[in-house]
Formats: C-alpha cells, structure tokens, sequence
C-alpha cells in the first residue's frame, strides 16, 4: 500500500521551516495554507485483506451484502468513479480539471465475463447504492448506464458503460466507512473519516490490467474556514507501506506543454529532514488565469423549451497561449439528467443562420437517451452527454465585455404533482479550450494525470486542455441551475381542467374515435358489397 499527501501552495503564500516538524515516525504540519490532495493505492492482494486506507484512516471495507468488494471488482475490466461538489471551489495546477457536480462511473467489463451465467450482473450497482446512496437509480450497467462513443477500440480511454446522478453529499459514504471501522467510543476515527465530507472532488479507479484500486481525494482549502492544514501525518504501523508527503508550488514551465514543480519532499518514517526537489512534466490538463470565468443560467420563464446560456468573459475566449502551430477549439460539454434533453437533429445542422444566432459551431459526439416523444417515466438511463464546440468572437467582436452561448433544450413530460410544478436540477457544463499537443508528447509520464472524466476521451490522445473556471453570480450559489416545471395537476379542484374530468374526457375521445373508424370501416364494406352484387346482376342480364 501507498500512500501520497501532496500540498499545493500559491505563489503569493509564503513558507517557513517552522510549519513543518519531521520526526522517525511523523510528520507535523502547522497552518500551511494550500490545496491538499491524498492517494492512496493498493494491489488486487491487499483488497482481499481485511483494512486499507483513505483520508487518514484505515477502513474496514470487506464486505458488501455478503459479498467481498474484490469479488465484484474482478468482473470488471475498469471502474472509475468521479465525484465533485456542488460549491465552486478552486482547482489549481496540477489538479485543474473539472467534472459536472455529482456522482460520474465509468465501466467496462471483462469480456470473459460477456456471456457467463454465474456474472451477477447488478454486483456493481448493489456496490453503488450501499457506499453511496442507497436510492441511486442504479440498476445494472445494461439497464441504467448509457454508452459513450468511442473514438478507438484499442487505445481508447472511455468506458464501455457510463452512469450520472447528482449526488450533493457524500455523507453516506462517510457513515458507511464510520459504521465499518470506527469503533463507538473512538471520537477521533469519527473525526478522521469526517475529513471526506469536507473534499471537493473524490476519484475512485481500479483496472485488471494493474490489479490495483487507487482512491484520492481533493481540498482546495483546509475544511472548516481554518487558515491552514494543520495535521499529524504518521507512518504506517509495522512498516506496511509508504507514506510520502509533498509540499509543492508551481514553477513557470520551459515547455508550453509542460508542468513544473518545486518544492520539498519527505518519506514518513524513513528520511530525517525535507529534502528539495523541482520537476518538470508533460500534462494533458493546464490551468487558466483566475479572470477566465463563465456562468450558466437559464431565461425565465422557462416553459418546456428551456434555453442554457453560458456566459463567459472576454479573458476566457482568448486562445491559451501553447505553441503558436498548436489549433485550439472552445467546447462545451454538457451532463443532462433523463428529464432534460437536447434535439440531435437540431443542434447537429449545418444551417449557419442557426447555429450564428446560438454561438455554436457544431454538435462533436452526443450518447445517452435522446428519444424526442418520450415521457420521463418511460426512459431507462440516466440521461444524456453532449460536446458541443462553441463558437468564438471575431476580430469586430472582441470589444464585447461578455460572449454568450445559448443552447435549446427540451424538458419531457413528468409525473404530475399537487402543486402543478416539478423541479429538475441541470448541472453546470464543463466548459474548456481543447488544442493539439506535439507529436511525441508522453502525457502518462504526468504523476498527477487524471483521465476517464467522460470528455477528454472524446479527443485523441495527444490533447491537451484548458478548463475555464465556473463563478456563480453570489458566493452562496451552487454549480446546479434548479428549473421549475410545469405539470399536470393531481390536486382536485372545480372546472374542466381537473386531472379526472381530463382522464375522462382522454377515454371518451379516444372510444369516440375508434367508433368512428369503425363506422368508417363499415361504410366502405357495405358501399364494396353493393357495387358487387350491382355487377353480378348487370352480368346476370347480359348472360340472358
């Protein structure tokens, strides 16, 4: 087992020996203002031992339902599992990609596993709802997971199946591990685990090619509004593994395409003192200055036709500033739940009138449930991706203090209510610049690479991007636009327009005009049975 706690501290922050105190078995840190993100890894033999780590704690995370984890784990040939919160919060470099809040698993699963009778095909979905959520609208991956394209079969980096939902907590998955390992009486376990509830975004991975499960979790800030971290970080008991311990700061890079990184580094029970170091690598994902911001809203009122726009600053649709043969392209990439969708025959034309009235260029991929008639209650998945490449202002335009997008969508029908109103939340869309990277380009040598977010799968490999930064219009706002949609009524009331006399008054039509068919049917047969037996009479008199 591995264990890596990296600490990213801005530039404008300065750092004093004093904040960190290394001992043989600890290492103390005092009010170190930065971002903070913790792995942990594991081999395929440890998932069958009885504890592995996360977040400062070891869990007890053997059985699930009667089954061990390791058990379903070796049904699939990958699993990711991506989660990111509500709030804005702040991704630095190198952790400066982005996800739509809530709850994102990718998966694929082993091909000997396809056709065999004893795969028990709602394992991973039993798994879901009992670490995340037990109401998850998880089923099984053939059931509830839609299937994004994929651009190669053999280096593609997309899942075979892919599920959504939003999931503003993680507070379930915080009891389960308090439920596993912590025992009553122990505050401090409690407190420990409770350090999860408080992360921005969680990543989950495991591959049968690797045999290993890596778990990470990322703070922008310390929780609690506390200045800085201001933690113990103590070996491994027994010597059972590497705890390594980093405290970073970006260095300008000498490539365009690269990261550097400075700072100090130490090995928990093994080094006597911080020892510096300044690294540099290649990274698919690079951070944009802090004015490069957009938002989302939607114009009231919303009706069944709601209209998304994405409002981003003039700083944002500047190109990065990479190599000068580098092409860049703005894209929009858009997680839509069942009761939302988009129109593909609409956004994928190529009338140039539309999509210059809509800043848009083109609709790039699209998966998921896109039925045009269907009601909510009828559609099985989860919902809908779409990447869509936006268009930027020309050389006229670049005067314009902000650039909107808008992008028509579609709400389906929904179950009734008392009220007559529905609410359905629409995360916001991950919006970023794409560009090509020089050939060449080995972007696995990264050590804090992240990939299998569901976008950047949709490019070749040797891309890179540039995410734009989220800021909702008050600071209490979250990265979800709730949308108020009008139903039918089930609250009875007096006149023509309540639900009975409308269920009625739908039968009644409907046998109305099924009588009428029938009548119909009967005219033509009775008029075809005269016209017959007329000819047989005029043969009769000519035959005589």
């Amino acid at each position: 087992m591995r264990r890596r706690i990296t600490y990213i501290q801005p530039q404008h922050v300065s750092f004093h020996p004093s904040q960190t105190t290394l001992t043989p078995n600890s290492l103390a840190i005092s009010n170190l203002v930065a971002s903070r993100e913790e792995r942990v890894t594991l081999g395929f033999d440890e998932l069958t031992g009885e504890r592995l780590l996360l977040g400062r704690v070891e869990l007890s995370l053997i059985y699930h339902g009667g089954k061990q984890i390791w058990q379903v784990l070796k049904q699939c040939h990958q699993v990711h599992v991506r989660w990111a919160r509500s709030e804005q919060y702040d991704a630095v470099s190198p952790y400066s990609s982005r996800v739509s809040p809530g709850l994102h698993v990718f998966y694929s699963p082993i091909p000997s596993y396809g056709d065999s009778a004893g795969l028990d095909r709602e394992a991973l979905c039993k798994l879901l709802k009992k670490v995340f959520e037990p109401e998850l609208g998880c089923e099984s991956p053939e059931k509830s997971f839609i299937t994004p394209p994929i651009l190669s079969t053999r280096f593609a980096s997309t899942a075979a199946y892919q599920f959504y939902e939003l999931l503003p907590s993680l507070k379930n998955l915080v009891t389960y591990i308090q439920q596993k390992h912590c025992e009553r009486e122990d505050e401090e376990c409690y407190r420990h685990v409770e350090l999860i509830s408080s992360a921005d975004s969680i990543d989950i991975n495991y591959d049968s090619i690797s045999h290993s499960l890596t778990m990470s979790g990322y703070w922008s800030k310390a929780p609690g509004g506390a200045d800085g971290w201001t933690e113990v970080i103590r070996k491994h008991k027994g010597a059972t593994g590497q705890v390594e311990v980093g405290l970073l700061g970006a260095e300008p890079a000498n490539d365009p395409e690269e990261i550097k990184m400075g700072g100090l580094l130490a090995v928990v029970g093994e080094d006597t003192e911080l020892k510096p170091t300044l690294f540099s690598f290649p990274s698919r994902h690079h951070p944009l200055p802090e004015d490069t911001v957009y938002s989302v809203s939607f114009s009231p009122p919303t009706g069944l036709h709601p209209t998304m726009t994405i409002s981003m600053s003039r700083e944002a649709l500047k190109e990065p500033s990479g190599r000068p043969d580098a092409a860049c392209a703005l894209h929009a990439y858009l997680t839509l739940p069942s009761s939302v969708f988009g129109d593909k025959y609409q956004l994928s034309t190529s009338d140039e009138l539309f999509l210059k009235s809509h800043n848009l260029v083109s609709l790039r991929a699209v998966a998921g449930e896109t039925d045009l008639e269907a009601p909510d209650w009828f559609v099985p998945r989860w919902g809908s991706n779409w990447l869509l490449e936006l268009a930027s202002p020309s050389g006229s335009d670049q005067s314009l203090k902000d650039w909107n997008v808008t992008i028509p969508l579609h709400l389906r029908y929904l179950n009734p209510s008392e009220s007559g109103y529905r609410s359905v939340s629409v995360p916001w869309p991950a919006v970023f610049w794409a560009c090509t990277a020089e050939d060449g380009t080995k972007m696995a040598m990264n050590p804090f690479d992240r990939v299998n977010l569901g976008w950047e799968g949709l490019f070749g490999p040797k891309s890179m991007f540039y995410q734009l930064h989220p800021s909702p219009n008050s600071e209490d706002a979250l990265l979800v636009e709730e949308l108020e949609v009008p139903v039918l009524t089930l609250k009875e009331a007096d006149g023509l327009f309540q639900s009975r006399v409308i269920e009625l008054g739908t039968v009644a039509v409907l046998g109305l005009g099924f009588l009428w068919v029938l009548w119909k049917l009967g005219l033509v047969a009775r008029s075809s049975g005269i016209r017959s037996q007329q000819r047989g009479t005029d043969k009769r008199a000519k035959a005589e």
